[in-house]
């Protein structure tokens, strides 16, 4: 890295939003490219990252001096050409793309002793509502130590509450070292039996890890086929190297049984990266990645942007999880994104799935990406029977959605003792409340959204920005009261239809807005695991990844609601989603079965995940997508105006529209402006511009000239999506 010596002119990439690098001299001591620094701006002292020499061409006199170079490790080259890259890709200023990369609280702190605290071995000698949310608190966090200032933030309790506690040894205080290394993991541990299919995967994987050369390779293999101890074999090899393994998970809920595994595995637990954990500990993850104290990482799609020394694997584990796309801020695909990272750092990627993406699929079929296949389940275990259920057919009274057939075999099941799962793509107790007296439906008052009722929490909730208030006693509308009903269901409605149709039953619902936090839920799964119910009630979340081994029957109320809207990956997201949720069931020595209700049995989607017919579908998805010239034959970026002004933003979108002669010299078309799907967010009112052009098109230098050729003042806010997953 070039050295610069006290004085001389650096360029500084900051974290503020301005749209270059901003000119400083070298502080004392001087400082060298990657170094992270303090430097002025205005009348504050802002985070930014020596990105080489200074431009100069100006007064030098003026060029003020950075204040001092951070105690951390410097910014490696390649982390600088990943965030660049990705910049460039996702059409994305590099500030914040910087911002993702310094996500840590205090990273300019001194290394030195701090005060934590855990729980003591001693009850306090009365317990008051504030004692017991403290107490909760580190129970729920085993293991984990707080400051002061965080233990207090998360149990909604002043200090001199955990102070009392300390006094009274119900909490433990102690000083102890900042950013200590974690646990070293063991390769050498043994790890499970493999069967033959595995074994020969897990090799390939291994020699690929070993040869320390870039690669990406799709794991399929049937839910249960025991993917993840086959790339833990990949893990293992990678950490025998001396270097760095990243695994991504789709879901925090998910990383309780994933690091019980890892520890099993290795002899220790590894970091943990996601919202899920304190500031302090994500300081503690992001300082020894940087400095090699963190031999694995299992986070959430932001953990691809540590600051790792020596990465030489990402596993994507569920990788056609659509929870990878970033939806705000800065847009981009965590599958992408960790192939772009491993070709620059010469690592492996490992893409694992039972119903891959078909992106993915389409690499393979390229030959651009590597493909391993795992045939059978683990053990002898056998995949569940799948069948439909024609509702066309079935006497199903109004206000009923568990149909008799459905019935008949849940109650089979209840009296085997074993958990059937029912299973709703949709939160909530239903989807819309209106007034029966008047028609209205209570739509969300910043948003054109209906909300909806979660009768647990007896609230209206808009599942777009957040918005709750209590269920209206009357319209809103008309005024009458006692006409409020909630019609459609949700997981709320069915889990009390469950319960009148199996009074003697355990019913739980399992939805991620159930639960105050991450490891109350993970709490709970493991319980519903170990038997604590008879049937589950679910959303998405029990698609990713759960292992029920008491689940022998999955009824899946309305296998059509994904077939509907205009989602170009509607049939693909239907067929996974089916698939994974069907792979819950029989898991352990039971035979499972997988029963859909559905209106359209003779639809192609639903054929296909009857007949387990993968291949077929894939091959039959791919050539309606590439005659449409649509990804990933194709490439797409939308682009959504937000304003308060509705007319500003049309005015805007209609200019842009006839400025397109960037967009046309690259054969690309552009559809809109028109509203969006959801017209408004936050009160914000929303307007879409599309462009489809062909897969060889210089897309991002085509956009970049024809957003620069307009120029707009106001509230309004643009987003450009390249490769959007979702439409709204």
């Amino acid at each position: 890295m070039p050295h610069f010596a006290h004085g001389d002119l650096i360029a500084v990439q900051t974290t503020q939003p301005l749209d270059r690098t901003l000119d400083y001299r070298a502080p004392e001591g001087g400082c060298a490219t990657g170094d992270f620094v303090e430097v002025p701006l205005g009348p504050r002292k802002v985070l930014g990252v020596v990105w080489g020499p200074g431009e100069g061409g100006y007064d030098l006199a003026k060029v003020r001096a950075a204040y001092r170079v951070l105690d951390v490790p410097p910014m490696r080259e390649e982390m600088q050409v990943f965030l660049a890259r990705a910049a460039e890709y996702t059409l994305t200023p590099m500030p914040a793309m910087l911002r993702l990369a310094t996500r840590v609280p205090g990273l300019g702190q001194d290394v030195s002793l701090r005060r934590v605290y855990t729980r003591g071995a001693a009850d306090p000698d009365r317990m008051t509502d504030a004692r017991t949310r403290v107490l909760a608190v580190l129970d729920e966090y085993q293991g984990l130590s707080f400051t002061l200032s965080e233990l207090a933030e998360m149990a909604g309790v002043t200090t001199s509450v955990v102070k009392g506690l300390v006094k009274q040894g119900a909490v433990y205080e102690r000083e102890a070292p900042r950013d200590t290394p974690y646990p070293r993991l063991d390769p050498d541990l043994p790890g499970k039996p493999l069967a033959k299919d595995q074994g020969q995967a897990a090799q390939a994987m291994v020699q690929a890890v070993q040869s320390g050369d870039y690669g990406t390779t799709m794991l399929r293999g049937v839910t249960g086929s025991g993917k993840t101890e086959v790339y833990l074999e990949a893990v293992a090899a990678c950490l025998a190297k001396g270097r760095q393994a990243l695994v991504l998970l789709p879901e925090i809920a998910l990383t309780a049984e994933f690091l019980h595994r890892v520890e099993v595995r290795f002899g220790a637990r590894p970091a943990e990266w996601h919202h899920g954990v304190t500031q302090t500990e994500r300081r503690r993850c992001w300082k020894m990645v940087a400095t090699g104290g963190a031999q694995l990482v299992v986070g959430a799609r932001s953990s691809l942007f540590l600051p790792f020394r020596d990465l030489g694997l990402v596993v994507v584990d569920e990788e056609h999880d659509t929870s990878y796309k970033q939806e705000d801020g800065v847009l981009y695909s965590a599958r992408d994104m960790a192939v772009l990272r491993a070709s620059i750092c010469s690592a492996q990627v490992v893409l694992a799935s039972a119903t891959p993406s078909l992106e993915t699929w389409a690499n393979v079929e390229a030959g651009k990406y590597n493909a391993l296949t795992l045939t059978s389940r683990f053990g002898d275990r056998a995949m569940p029977k799948m069948d439909a259920i024609d509702m066309r057919d079935e006497e199903l009274p109004g206000g009923r959605w568990v149909s008799p057939s459905l019935q008949a075999q849940m109650q089979d099941r209840l009296d085997k003792g074993e958990q059937s799962l029912l299973f709703l793509n949709r939160r909530g107790y239903a989807p819309v409340t209106i007034c029966r007296a008047c028609g209205e439906m209570v739509a969300c008052p910043h948003c054109d959204a209906r909300m909806v009722e979660h009768r647990f929490l007896k609230r209206l909730i808009c599942h777009q920005c957040g918005e709750t208030k209590p269920v209206p006693p009357e319209c809103p509308s008309c005024k009458v009261e006692g006409k409020m009903a909630a019609v459609g269901p949700g997981v709320e409605r069915m889990a009390e239809e469950a319960a009148a149709l199996f009074p003697d039953a355990r019913v739980e619902v399992l939805s991620s807005d159930m639960y105050a936090s991450s490891r109350a839920l993970q709490a709970r799964i493991e319980a519903i695991a170990a038997g604590a119910a008879d049937i589950v009630v679910g959303t998405q979340l029990v698609a990713k990844g759960h292992n029920f081994p008491l689940l022998t029957l999955v009824g899946v109320i309305d296998a059509d609601l994904g077939l509907q809207g205009s989602d170009l990956r509607a049939a693909e997201r239907t067929f996974q989603l089916m698939r994974q949720v069907a792979g819950r069931a029989g898991r352990a020595d039971k035979p499972g079965a997988a029963v859909l209700q559905t209106f359209q049995p003779e639809h192609p989607v639903i054929k296909a995940i009857l007949s387990g017919d993968e291949e077929g579908f894939w091959k039959a998805e791919a050539e309606q997508r590439r005659a449409a010239g649509v990804p990933p034959y194709g490439r797409m970026a939308g682009i959504v105006l937000s304003s308060p002004d509705v007319q500003a933003v049309f005015d805007l979108g209609n200019r842009l529209a006839r400025a397109d002669a960037p967009l046309r010299r690259i054969g690309a078309d552009l559809y809109g402006p028109a509203p969006a799907p959801i017209a408004r967010i936050r009160g914000r009112h929303r307007v879409r511009l599309l462009i489809k052009a062909e897969k060889s098109a210089p897309l991002q230098a085509a956009v970049t000239e024809w957003l620069a050729s307009v120029r707009w003042k106001g509230d309004i806010r643009l987003s450009v999506d390249i490769d959007p997953q979702s439409f709204y």
